[in-house]
């Protein structure tokens, strides 16, 4: 899955809200009266959220590495 497929209001989600919906979608889904279609369309949702909750951990840990990386050459000078 590729960032751009990610809808709008779930690339505005923390990570928190992510993880938030993606147990309200499986609640759902663990109900037996939902219909097929809006069984798939649920779990589409969920992996568009947890697609956006890889990228943000993915993006955080860099910014971590790149302030950690700029602390050691600050202090080696």
């Amino acid at each position: 899955m590729k960032s751009k497929n990610i809808p709008p209001d779930i690339k505005k989600k923390s990570i928190k809200e992510a993880q938030n919906e993606i147990k309200e979608i499986i609640e759902e889904l663990e109900k037996t009266e939902t219909n097929l279609q809006e069984s798939i369309d649920r779990y589409t949702r969920m992996m568009q959220l947890n697609y956006h909750i890889q990228e943000e951990i993915k993006k955080r840990a860099k910014e971590i590495k790149n302030s950690n990386f700029k602390k050691k050459k600050s202090s080696k000078n």
